[in-house]
């Protein structure tokens, strides 16, 4: 019996860290797995590899790195050498060090995945999945090139997001910078226009509410810090994230944005580690792993076993109401046809553009409801501003 250090994922997506007997890896897997534990990675306690190295590659990081070691080894370098010359070239230092410490480690004559497995955290699953099936078919220049072809797409799905959203998180700023100077500059020049007593309703609140921004600024501050910490914090609870995620995926337009985000990214993932040669079970627990949605997880668990009772995967899918009829009947034509990785490689194109299309209508509704909003927040402050201003004007007449 060994003992191992591991680094897993619960059903709620949260990572777990622990120590554990077992023989081998296998045995260690297994008994994560009836724990309802899924292994990332793992160390033999009795090695120090990789112990003292702390990195992680980002997303577009593992593209290149990915990208380079295939077309090293597909041009006939060996990935001893190959790993060498990805050092020499890494000018970050952490990551340089990483990568020498899996060149030396290789050197030695140990795995390229069992290397990537014993340090945790450095590299995402799916890639040492992949390099694992890569290295057991003999195909690893083209399971690299595959997965490099995955990050690339995943960073660039991230990258179209994150531009989508630049626009409206400029006109919310905006938005905010008016009201504020409203509120704590103009208004205030109104203040003594008109008695108190003689203020309607609307008018009073007003003042009251420039007066506390100005006076008691932090206050809002504290309570809007609170509250995002509250909330944050509140979802670390795996109770509450569940119901938080199935909510997530039940909201309108957002939840249909986030289902069809998940469901490139689930067939993307399966395609690859299936086309690996991967058994279904594992491919479809380790492209779940990566879906950051605890509902989507748990659901997954129950067509896991399902599939180990002998049901097709598209039923099971099909039971849990998560992707939409017409990616599990794709599924169904995959597993009747014998090409479910070619199939599900192009739904996950399909899916990527329509995530693609959905962020950008998404985006274009969120112009006109900030732009309604700052519209009505200017109305209350001139419904309350006005009768001010007239009765300023009654009094020097």
């Amino acid at each position: 019996m060994k003992k191992f250090s591991y680094v897993a994922t619960d059903l709620s997506g949260k990572s777990v860290k622990g120590q554990e007997m077992a023989e081998d890896y296998l045995e260690l897997q297994q008994r994560l797995r009836e724990r309802n534990l899924y292994c990332t990675s793992y160390r033999d306690m009795g090695s120090k590899d990789g112990a003292d190295v702390k990195y992680k590659f980002k997303t577009k990081e593992v593209s290149f790195i990915s990208r380079q070691l295939a077309s090293m080894t597909s041009a006939g370098l060996s990935l001893v050498r190959a790993l060498n010359i990805l050092q020499e070239q890494q000018e970050n230092k952490k990551a340089k060090a990483v990568l020498l410490d899996i060149y030396e480690e290789v050197q030695k004559g140990k795995a390229f995945s069992d290397v990537l497995m014993m340090k945790p955290g450095v590299f995402p699953d799916l890639f040492v999945s992949m390099v694992a099936a890569g290295e057991a078919s003999g195909t690893l220049d083209a399971m690299l090139a595959r997965v490099s072809d995955h990050y690339a797409n995943a960073n660039k799905t991230a990258n179209k997001a994150k531009g989508a959203m630049v626009y409206p998180i400029v006109l919310l700023v905006l938005m905010v910078g008016v009201i504020i100077l409203l509120f704590t500059k103009v208004l205030p020049q109104f203040a003594n226009m008109m008695p108190e007593e003689d203020m309607s309703g609307l008018s009073k609140a007003l003042m009251a509410f420039s007066d506390s921004l100005i006076n008691q600024w932090y206050v809002y501050i504290i309570v809007i810090v609170g509250v995002v910490v509250l909330f944050f914090f509140i979802l670390r609870t795996p109770s509450t994230r569940l119901k938080f995620d199935e909510m997530t995926l039940k909201m309108p337009k957002v939840g249909k944005l986030v289902a069809t985000i998940y469901t490139g990214s689930f067939a993307r993932n399966m395609a690859n580690l299936y086309g690996a040669g991967l058994q279904m079970v594992d491919c479809i627990e380790k492209s779940v792993a990566v879906i950051g949605n605890s509902y989507i997880k748990k659901c997954f668990k129950e067509v896991v076993d399902d599939i180990k009772l002998g049901e097709s995967m598209s039923k099971s899918i099909e039971k849990t109401g998560i992707f939409e009829g017409m990616f599990t009947s794709i599924i169904y034509v995959g597993e009747e046809s014998g090409t479910l990785d070619t199939i599900l490689s192009k739904a996950a194109d399909y899916y990527d553009d329509e995530a693609d299309s959905a962020i950008s209508k998404l985006v274009g509704l969120m112009e006109p409801l900030m732009i309604i909003i700052m519209g009505i927040a200017i109305g209350l402050f001139l419904a309350g501003m006005f009768p001010m201003l007239y009765g300023s004007m009654t009094n020097i007449s």
